[in-house]
C-alpha cells in the first residue's frame, strides 16, 4: 500500500461536477492499493493513521492525533501512486492491485474507519475525480 497523507483545513472531491465527499479539519488520504495488500495491511495502516500525531497542540508541537482534534478523513483511491517511471517515459502500473480487489479493500477501509467512529468521507473508486484542498502547514507525509 502506498499512501499520501495531507493535513488539511478543508478538502473535497467532485465527480461529474457533484461534490461526493467533503471535510473540514482533518486528513486527506490518497490510497494506492498494491498486488500484495490485504485486510491486515489495511488494518495496520488505519491504526497508524488514526493515531498519527501530526496536529499541533497549544504549544505548536505536533502532539495531537486525528481523534484528539476531532478531525475527519477524506479517503481517495489513487492507483497512480504505483506509477513506475524507471524505464522510458510512460509510467507502468504493474504493481498496482487488481481493480476488483483494490475496490473491495478501499471500501473495507472506509467501513473500518467509520466503525472506529471517525467521520469519514470518500471519493468514488475508478472515477475521474477533482480534488480540492487547503493544506494545513503544508504538512504532507508519504508512506
Amino acid at each position: 500500500m502506498k499512501v499520501v497523507i495531507q493535513r488539511v483545513l478543508e478538502a473535497s472531491v467532485e465527480v461529474d461536477k457533484t461534490v461526493v465527499g467533503k471535510i473540514g479539519k482533518g486528513l486527506l488520504v490518497f490510497i494506492g492499493i498494491g498486488k500484495e495488500d490485504t485486510k491486515e495491511t489495511a488494518d495496520a495502516f488505519i491504526n497508524k493513521l488514526i493515531h498519527l500525531r501530526i496536529f499541533e497542540d497549544a504549544n505548536g508541537k505536533t502532539n495531537l492525533s486525528l481523534h484528539d482534534v476531532q478531525g475527519s478523513l477524506l479517503l481517495v483511491s489513487q492507483f497512480t501512486l504505483y506509477a513506475d517511471c524507471r524505464k522510458g517515459n510512460r509510467p507502468s502500473f504493474t504493481q498496482a492491485g487488481d481493480p476488483k480487489m483494490a475496490e473491495e479493500l478501499y471500501e473495507y477501509m472506509i467501513e473500518v474507519c467509520r466503525q472506529k467512529k471517525i467521520p469519514t468521507e470518500h471519493g468514488i473508486f475508478g472515477a475521474d475525480m477533482k480534488v480540492s484542498l487547503v493544506n494545513d502547514g503544508p504538512f504532507t507525509i508519504c508512506f
